[in-house]
């Protein structure tokens, strides 16, 4: 039985809440999303900050989003230390957010389709077969 369709249509699709303005009032509407509208709205709100701006302070070249994401990924581990039990999730959902909005700006900077990259690495790891050393 061939999955990768099935894998596809759930690797493209993620729920997440959306905010919006509405005459001043913030409201939290959940919405289905693609990781293409996700970058998108990455993007949206990086060019909002003014990042994409030569003169930025924050700079979005592949090495600088690179160490970012490694370092929002220890703040997810840190959460781990000492203890295996998630002590508070809404600071840890904030962390991993953090993790993937900065794996989606990484990719889209580098030209990589993270959709197709998933993907593939899946159909090669449906292959593997892993040991205790690996």
């Amino acid at each position: 039985m061939n999955s990768t369709p099935a894998i596809a249509n759930a690797l493209k699709r993620v729920y997440c809440a959306s905010h919006e303005f509405t005459q001043g009032v913030l409201k939290k509407t959940m919405t289905h999303l693609t990781l293409s509208d996700l970058t998108h709205e990455m993007n949206r709100f990086v060019r909002a900050k003014g990042w994409y701006e030569a003169n930025s302070i924050h700079t979005q070249t592949p090495r600088n989003l690179a160490m970012s994401l490694t370092i929002e990924s220890a703040e997810v581990l840190e959460h781990f230390q000492w203890e295996d039990a998630v002590n508070d999730k809404d600071e840890l959902a904030g962390e991993l957010a953090d993790v993937a909005l900065y794996l989606l700006q990484l990719a889209s900077i580098v030209e990589i389709d993270l959709e197709q990259a998933i993907l593939e690495k899946l159909k090669v790891n449906y292959g593997r077969e892993w040991t205790r050393d690996e």
